[in-house]
């Protein structure tokens, strides 16, 4: 990608799920990657550079339980330092706050250091997404900036671009969001008996939400592809990431049926990193794409809820 007309600089982090090579050629002027061990071993999120998307997800398979660590405030101090040092004003576009802390050592990082770069413009935005989603808008705030936008334009163009990724995935089984504590285990019991798939989203504050259920895989794939004709906006850059964790004949099988839709997409594949695999498990199935902004979505009670906060917030300033 050109890089020419930039006027301020980017950082990503390891949790875009992007292909390593793709990620080099943005010409990003920092990558911060997340960790995870493995046996007894630590691991930088490294895009697949140490350890390929099977080795890892076999390994899970074959009964490892790996765990994570979201990126530590050295890490941040030294990346915003080097940033600051140099002067180009810089946004950091980071893995959702819905998911982990990382958002939140960010900003007391660089709280912390603001008052050793005054006048430094240092903005670092909340996804709120994750993996494939968080990629898609990686993407296209990278062709933003490219465009010539300012570090506050751009961060106030990712604010908003965010609620218009759509990501949607499904899970081999309920397994692993039940060791997580994320759903009962009388749920995740009952779910693995009746062979009932769950499909999962980002709500508007980066959590996981669940979408909808469905008995059985195929029919659990099929939502999804009825969900993507009924929300995907044809007037976008037709750009659809589909990610898998090691479900590679599915995620091909799910672009061809893609592909035959009216819509006319462009799809790029990807794995769904270690960070994030090691907390969906194996044979997560996902797809993200550009749609209608996803607040138009919000629930009755959340709507409700927003309009009281909206009242007090304006009695307060009577």
């Amino acid at each position: 990608m050109a890089t020419q007309n930039r006027k301020c600089k980017i950082i990503i982090d390891s949790c875009c799920d992007l292909p390593a090579d793709l990620v080099k050629s943005f010409e990003v002027d920092g990558f911060l990657s997340l960790s995870y061990i493995i046996g007894d071993t630590a691991y930088p999120d490294d895009l697949w550079k140490t350890i390929t998307p099977h080795e890892f997800y076999e390994r899970m398979r074959k009964g490892e339980r790996p765990t994570t660590s979201q990126i530590q405030p050295a890490d941040f101090q030294k990346m915003f330092t080097k940033v600051a040092k140099e002067g180009t004003p810089t946004v950091y576009i980071c893995f959702t706050s819905g998911l982990s802390g990382t958002y939140e050592t960010a900003v007391t990082v660089w709280n912390d250091m603001k008052a050793d770069y005054p006048g430094f413009e240092l903005f670092i935005v909340d996804s709120l997404l994750g993996s494939g989603a968080e990629g898609l808008l990686v993407i296209e705030a990278v062709r933003q900036c490219n465009r010539g936008l300012t570090a506050a334009e751009l961060a106030d163009w990712i604010s908003e671009a965010r609620f218009y990724v759509h990501g949607y995935f499904t899970l081999a089984s309920l397994e692993t969001l039940q060791r997580g504590g994320r759903i009962p285990d009388m749920a995740g019991a009952i779910g693995t008996k009746l062979d009932i798939k769950p499909i999962l989203s980002f709500d508007l504050e980066g959590h996981l939400s669940f979408f909808g259920f469905a008995r059985g895989r195929k029919k659990a794939i099929k939502q999804m592809i009825e969900t993507f004709e009924d929300r995907f906006d044809v007037y976008s850059t037709g750009e659809v990431i589909i990610a898998s964790s090691d479900a590679v004949k599915e995620q091909k099988a799910l672009a061809e049926q893609l592909q035959k839709l009216p819509h006319k997409s462009r799809i790029m594949h990807t794995s769904v990193g270690p960070v994030i695999g090691s907390h969906v498990g194996p044979d997560m199935l996902a797809f993200a794409f550009w749609g209608p902004d996803r607040r138009q979505y919000r629930s009755l009670s959340d709507r409700i809820a927003k309009a009281v906060s909206g009242k007090r917030k304006n009695a307060g300033e009577e």
